[in-house]
Formats: structure tokens, C-alpha cells, sequence
């Protein structure tokens, strides 16, 4: 039997700062972070977490259902469902925890979910999980979605809608709207993934299904606190009768020691520190910028977001493009199959609020100017 060709690289780094990345020795500028407001390496962060882990040392100890349950992760889950307008929250160790445990707790063999074909891979994980049927629309695809939801909704018990909010291989944005009318049409409950537009989009950075005023129509929210807010782990925001459901069966949630204190700490600080708008600001400033300097050179992106990929379309010109702008001081790396089809490669370039109108420029000079598009 052939053995598989892992490609697969991990490449360490030694330093961040402000947008810049220290690979091999060299000094680049970041484009792959998902570090968007810079929060990451923030100082008064940082004292808020040396100061519980001074009080309380580093480890949870144990569960949130055994001896890891501090009182800091209850003001952190009030607080973050205050900001995203729901009744409640539930914090997971990642994205990843909550995705695969929540779907999982909630549905079964006898009910279906429908969702966007390009979801993460942990939300496929969750409803795989489940035993749930699986129908996937077409991309942003409203009439896909309805033709789907017409035809199997009434062969199921439950049903639910499965989207991200800005999605994060494309930038793009889902049709929120619609997928909120088709919930109360064809009775769904509907999961929305906010990992890339929690601390972004929104009044004070609450997401972008806030920002549409739809937080009471949306059931679940799930998002991270190790993308905007440069700290770890991940929330789900819904009802309390859902919070109490995912208490007593999501595997991940149960069956994980909980996230250290001192985590909790940065993540309750990173919300306080949203409240100022300037980092974000910038940051949609800078997305909006650099989208037109790519249009200006005829490249297309239907990004609206601080995610903008520039599609190579095969596997040897997106290598060579990421090598090339490398080699100019920008850190951007090539997203290839299976994370992305076939035919749809690209270099995914992750904009923050440290990237400079000049640095912009010239990533997008080398780009139009590389002859591998």
C-alpha cells in the first residue's frame, strides 16, 4: 500500500510586534494573522493575565463541571452575552470544542441541517457528530438553499441552518436576511459562526449579526476569542434552556479541563478594550483600501471583510506567489486543497489595524506585478 505525501509544514517564529512577524531571522510584515485589532501582544492584556496568574497560578485544575468552574468564567459569559444580545453564553476551550459539541448535543439521526458548502471544517465535524442528515447549498446560494429546504425539511423532525457570518477563506459575508427568513418559513433553528466578525463588524465589535439587528433571531452563536481579541478559547451565545442542553451533553464542554484563569482574565479585558473603536476603525479603513487597490489592477474578490483572497486557480502558481511576495518581506502563506477545491487555490491575505497605507501599496504592486494570476 502507497503511503500519503504530507506536504505539510509547521514553521516556527521567534517574535510579533505590531503587525510584523520574526520568521528565520527576518522581519516580515504579517498577512497571516488573525490577530485583526493587534490584541495579541497588547500590554495592559498581558497584566491582566500575570495578575491571576500570580493570584491563582496558571492551571484550571480540573473541568467546569469539577473543580475548574472560577468564578471569572461566569462574568466573562454575562458579559459577552450583554455584547452579542443574547440571554446567555457558554465558553468552549476553541471554535473547534464548541462547533463539533454543540451541533452534536442538540440534534440526532432524525433531523436534518442545512448548510452553506463552504462551513468550516469544525461545524462539518459537529453534524457528522450528530447523525444528522446533511444537505449543503450552494455558496451564498438563497435559491439552492430554499429549493433544499422545500423539498426535505418536512421529511425531519428538528432542522437547522448552518452558516458563517464572514466566511473565512472568502471574506465574504452571508445573506444573514434570508437565511433569518427562511428559519421562521420552514421552522429551523439557525447556528451562526462569528469566529472572523466578532470584534469587528458591530456595534462595539459584537459581530455582524448584531450589527443587522438580528441577534434575537439567530438561536446560537458561536465565535472566538483567539481571533480579534488575541486570547483563547470561544463562546456560545443563546437561550438558557439551549446553555443548559449543551451543559449536560456537549462532549467537548464536559469532558475538557477548562481554559486557565488567566485566559479568562485576557478575554473579560480584550471585551472592555472593544469598547474603543479607534483599532477598528482602521482596520475596515485599511480592508476597504487595499479591496481597491486590487480592483484598480483588475484583480476580483468578492471579500467584504478584513479577509481578501487573491486566487491563483493551481497549486505551483499559488507556491510561487507566496515564495515571491516572502522574499519582498510579507508573511503570506498558500492555501491549498483539501482546505480549499481544487482549481481555487489562493494566498489568503489577513489585513490589521497595524498595516500601514504604504505597506498596503506595495503588497498590492507585488501582487498585480508577479504574473502568476
Amino acid at each position: 500500500m502507497e503511503r500519503p505525501v504530507f506536504k505539510r509544514t509547521l514553521k516556527p517564529f521567534t517574535c510579533r510586534k505590531k503587525g510584523q512577524i520574526t520568521v528565520n531571522s527576518r522581519l516580515l510584515w504579517d498577512f497571516s494573522s488573525n490577530d485583526y485589532l493587534g490584541f495579541a501582544t497588547e500590554p495592559g492584556l498581558k497584566q491582566s493575565a500575570a495578575k491571576i496568574i500570580q493570584e491563582y497560578g496558571m492551571g484550571s485544575t480540573g473541568s467546569r463541571l469539577l473543580s475548574g468552574n472560577h468564578l471569572l468564567f461566569h462574568k466573562l459569559e454575562e458579559k459577552t452575552a450583554r455584547l452579542v444580545k443574547k440571554e446567555s453564553s457558554l465558553i468552549f476551550n476553541s471554535g473547534y470544542h464548541a462547533n463539533t459539541g454543540i451541533i452534536n448535543s442538540l440534534l440526532n439521526r432524525k433531523d436534518v441541517v442545512f448548510a452553506d458548502r463552504l462551513i468550516h471544517a469544525s461545524l462539518i465535524d459537529g453534524i457528522k457528530l450528530s447523525g444528522a442528515k446533511l444537505f449543503r447549498y450552494r455558496h451564498n446560494d438563497m435559491n439552492h438553499l430554499e429549493i433544499l429546504l422545500k423539498k426535505h425539511r418536512t421529511e425531519f423532525n428538528n432542522a437547522m441552518i448552518v452558516s458563517e457570518s464572514i466566511f473565512s477563506m472568502d471574506g465574504d459575508a452571508a445573506s444573514l436576511q434570508d437565511i433569518v427568513f427562511f428559519k421562521k418559513k420552514y421552522n429551523c433553528l439557525i447556528l451562526i459562526d462569528e469566529a472572523h466578525a466578532f470584534g469587528v463588524f458591530g456595534n462595539n465589535g459584537a459581530g455582524l449579526v448584531e450589527s443587522e439587528g438580528l441577534s434575537d433571531k439567530v438561536d446560537i452563536l458561536v465565535a472566538t476569542f483567539g481571533k480579534a481579541l488575541g486570547g483563547y478559547g470561544a463562546y456560545a451565545a443563546c437561550s438558557k434552556k439551549i446553555k443548559q442542553v449543551l451543559i449536560n451533553k456537549s462532549r467537548s464542554f464536559i469532558y475538557s479541563t477548562a481554559v486557565p484563569p488567566a485566559v479568562i482574565a485576557w478575554n473579560t479585558a480584550a471585551l472592555d478594550l472593544l469598547q474603543d473603536s479607534g483599532r477598528r476603525d482602521t482596520l475596515i479603513k485599511n480592508s476597504k483600501y487595499f479591496r481597491s487597490l486590487l480592483q484598480k489592477s483588475n484583480i476580483t474578490s468578492s471579500s467584504c471583510s478584513q479577509i481578501v483572497p487573491v486566487i491563483t486557480g493551481n497549486s505551483r502558481n499559488n507556491i510561487l506567489l507566496a515564495e515571491k511576495l516572502q522574499s519582498t518581506g510579507f508573511w503570506i502563506l498558500p492555501v491549498q486543497p483539501p482546505t480549499v477545491a481544487s482549481g481555487k487555490e489562493r494566498i489568503r491575505i489577513s489585513l490589521t489595524c497595524h498595516h500601514t497605507t504604504e505597506i498596503l501599496e506595495t503588497l498590492a504592486e507585488n501582487i498585480a506585478l508577479s504574473d502568476l494570476l
